[in-house]
């Protein structure tokens, strides 16, 4: 069940520390292929910071999410095993219990070139 106020589905996902960096987020159950996890949710902002995810709208303005539910955990990974749609997370591949959901932050993070080295730029 999607919690209303996280915008995510809390009986699939914790916070715990990553081998990856600092904390990150881990499915706590089994979670199918293609399976809607939740919403990177929080306040618009126009500036970059540590959790702000860079969504591009179909008018092509870039908005800035900066993160305030449990997805801000999500760390980088060159073979993710989710990704985001927008907002919207998805998971790529089946992902087990225990196992750290992650996404790719984009070329410009793994290449280390990052101008804001926490920022995220969704599809």
């Amino acid at each position: 069940m999607i919690d209303p106020i996280e915008r995510v589905r809390l009986d699939w996902v914790s916070v715990r520390p990553s081998r990856i960096h600092g904390f990150g987020l881990f499915a706590q159950a089994f979670i199918a292929a293609e399976s809607y996890i939740g919403d990177y949710a929080g306040p618009p902002v126009e500036e970059d910071g540590r959790y702000v995810l860079w969504v591009e709208g179909d008018d092509g303005k870039w908005a800035g999410v900066d993160g305030s539910n449990v997805l801000r955990y999500l760390n980088h990974n060159q073979t993710p095993n989710s990704e985001l749609n927008g907002i919207e997370l998805y998971a790529l591949c089946d992902i087990e219990r225990c196992e750290e959901i992650t996404i790719y932050y984009g070329e410009d993070w793994a290449e280390g070139t990052p101008t804001e080295p926490d920022s995220v730029v969704a599809a």
